[in-house]
């Protein structure tokens, strides 16, 4: 019995992933669980096991390349013993059956799933300037896949690439999927292009786009293009905070084996305001807002050469300790590289610590269909007025990037005052326990 594999939907909002590299080749002989591949989505890369046991048959999917979910991407000889049931069997014949009828309505009209594109499909062709009743479909029933476009525009041999990134050219994509109450999702873009009469020289070179900032790309792009971004800041005085730290860091550390940053106490104040404007936990869904009960804090975690969002999770049930902890530990495994699927997802709120790099002030880009983002900025000492006279305050500034379609200035003000009171309230009686 052949036995086909299909990428599998990994979390909720996750509706493609890239094949980063096959871990078999065809005629070697896999174990139930054994790891077939290693696949790269939300950013994160994983290992895909085999849900059957047998010989790899076929490879459907080449490296590098990006698949929507349930697509085949290869097929095993199963295994089997003269116990195999007759249920299993009839299976087997009825998906035979299937098949076979759907190879036979493809033959006969190619046209019946010609003419439905894919979002992909459609923002490829729009960006590239590309006829689609000119691309041939090698998908189900002749419809255009993806790669049948890429495939077209890479033989094109005298029309130039156009590429185009600004936001207007995916409007008209955005509005046609509002309109049949879908909620719009963006494949991975290709790899940017290049002619082959174009070749590196002292003035410029290339670098390749890994599967990890084509996800990034993809990512921030629908967040743009789907979320109207709004921002706001307050300034927040951490006098208090500032000498908390430095009175209980060291014996922390000494306990915990763990350093005590700034960051545990911000989320904890957060996710305390979190408690009071639930909507800031929440997610847009067309006709519906979706307000998650789970708190859980993604993290943005920078490398040399990316930006990963770890997920505190259940972080309201977490004393001040107890997230320390968990950011020490998710910032290691990302620094290692060993960040697994279940670690990236589930985010509701996402922290940025934009001032471990010295910036002051910032406006991120919302972590897609999170409601919001908040960036907490550089420690600066400054001359502040209290009580009509001048003193010298450890002041910090808080911005917070929001979803206008959920959230709105009044809530969101309210909000950024309670964490600003929150984190205020800190003093040398707080416990971290």
């Amino acid at each position: 019995m052949i036995q086909e594999i299909t990428m599998p939907q990994l979390a909720e909002s996750v509706v493609s992933a890239t094949i980063v590299k096959w871990l078999k080749k065809p005629g070697d002989f896999i174990e139930e669980f054994e790891p077939l591949c290693e696949i790269m989505t939300e950013k994160v890369t994983a290992e895909l096991p085999s849900t059957v046991e047998g010989v790899l048959q076929e490879i459907f999917i080449d490296e590098g390349a990006t698949v929507d979910v349930g697509t085949v991407i290869c097929n095993i000889k199963v295994k089997q013993d003269e116990s195999v049931s007759n249920v299993q069997e009839v299976a087997s014949q009825t998906q035979q059956e299937a098949n076979q009828v759907i190879n036979n309505v493809t033959s006969d009209s190619d046209q019946n799933m010609r003419n439905r594109y894919s979002p992909a499909v459609q923002r490829i062709a729009a960006e590239n300037d590309v006829d689609l009743n000119l691309v041939h479909g090698t998908g189900l029933g002749g419809r255009i896949t993806r790669k049948d476009v890429l495939h077209y525009i890479e033989n094109k041999s005298d029309e130039p690439v156009v590429s185009i990134s600004s936001q207007a050219a995916v409007i008209p994509e955005i509005k046609e999927a509002e309109a049949v109450g879908t909620t719009l999702h963006s494949s991975a873009p290709p790899k940017p292009m290049v002619e082959n009469n174009q070749k590196e020289s002292e003035k410029e070179y290339f670098i390749d786009v890994t599967p990890v900032r084509s996800a990034i790309a993809s990512n921030m792009r629908q967040s743009v293009s789907e979320i109207p971004h709004a921002w706001t800041m307050v300034e927040v005085d951490v006098t208090n905070l500032v000498n908390l730290r430095n009175k209980v860091k060291q014996e922390f550390l000494q306990k915990e084996g763990v350093n005590l940053t700034y960051l545990a106490f911000i989320i904890k104040a957060v996710v305390n305001a979190i408690k009071d404007y639930p909507i800031l936990n929440s997610s847009w869904a067309v006709n519906k807002i979706v307000v998650k009960k789970d708190i859980n804090i993604s993290l943005a975690v920078g490398t040399e050469d990316s930006v990963y969002v770890p997920v505190i999770k259940h972080a309201d049930h977490k004393t001040i300790a107890g997230i320390a902890k968990d950011i020490d530990s998710l910032t290691k495994k990302t620094k290692a590289g060993k960040l697994t699927l279940d670690d990236m997802q589930g985010g509701t709120f996402t922290l940025n610590n934009t001032g471990a790099f010295g910036s002051i002030l910032s406006n991120p880009i919302i972590s897609y269909p999170q409601a919001a983002n908040l960036s907490f900025e550089s420690i600066v000492k400054k001359p502040v007025v209290i009580d009509d006279m001048i003193a010298v305050r450890s002041m910090v500034n808080m911005c917070l990037s929001l979803d206008h379609r959920i959230l709105d200035g009044v809530i969101c003000g309210r909000f950024l005052q309670r964490v600003k009171e929150n984190i205020e309230s800190f003093g040398l009686e707080t416990k971290l326990y």
